[in-house]
């Protein structure tokens, strides 16, 4: 189990005013899926992680949350950037999230290989920060965020748009059997929550808890999960519009934010899939 305390903004722009950026792709690099979303048709790609050579096989480049195989990565980077902003990525802006406890080399091996690509700018920044984006919930007070995916467990808490501690279980519904509760991947979380509040000297996970924890992942779509959190906090819990894309759409916004700014025109937004 891992937990920062640096109180630090995770996730910069490599490249800061976005100049003569006109089109845009947003990424969630997960263990299990790879999402990808763009202005005007929402989210283009739900699909399996897989970096065979032809985009098939169980190539799985990114386990428990880290680039496990850069050069399969790159392929299906380069797929899915292909297919949604073309063969010449100039002109273009790159926005992917990643686990918010990713460490530095992680995070430098995700801009290099977004790098490749070609796009004239580049934002990576923590999946707590773009879920909440995502929920609307960044009214400047603190917040909880329990992401339960596929491979990570992970409970973030935002003060102001900064993540002010974090902490980090590689188990998530993978982990469970066909038929067996999720008694382990509750525990887990509740355990983080707690470990959090004991540290907390300011007061910011019970208010956070007061106003009730937003959960997304996949484990956010099933009740006997989020009831059991529910209940073990003795508060209600938040779910956003389909948690297992909280995190793309949040990117998404994050996205339009910033074509915004550049002075872009992106497409009017359509049904979003």
């Amino acid at each position: 189990m891992h937990s920062p305390h640096d109180g630090r903004r995770h996730g910069r722009c490599l490249r800061d005013g976005y100049r003569g950026v006109t089109r845009g792709l947003a990424l969630d690099l997960g263990s299990s899926r790879t999402r990808a979303w763009i202005p005007g048709l929402g989210i283009v790609t739900d699909a399996e992680s897989t970096g065979g050579p032809d985009g098939s096989g169980h190539v799985r480049p990114v386990r428990r949350g880290r680039i496990v195989d850069p050069e399969s990565c790159g392929r299906m980077l380069s797929r899915i950037a292909d297919t949604a902003l073309g063969a010449d990525r100039s002109e273009s802006l790159i926005v992917l999230s990643h686990p918010v406890l990713a460490g530095p080399e992680h995070r430098a091996e995700v801009r290099e290989l977004l790098a490749a690509l070609g796009p004239t700018s580049i934002i990576v920044l923590d999946s707590a920060r773009a879920a909440a984006a995502y929920a609307g919930l960044q009214d400047g007070g603190p917040l909880l965020v329990v992401d339960i995916g596929a491979e990570l467990t992970e409970v973030t808490l935002l003060v102001d748009g900064t993540v002010r501690d974090a902490r980090q279980a590689e188990n998530g519904l993978s982990d469970l059997g066909p038929t067996e509760p999720p008694t382990a991947v509750v525990r887990t979380a509740l355990d983080m929550i707690m470990e959090m509040w004991r540290q907390d000297r300011h007061g910011a996970v019970l208010g956070a808890l007061r106003k009730g924890p937003l959960l997304a992942g996949g484990g956010a779509l099933r009740p006997d999960i989020t009831n059991r959190i529910a209940v073990r906090l003795g508060v209600p819990v938040r779910l956003a519009d389909d948690p297992t894309t909280t995190v793309v759409r949040g990117a998404g916004l994050i996205l339009g934010s910033a074509l915004r700014k550049a002075g872009a025109a992106p497409a009017r937004p359509g049904p979003v899939r």
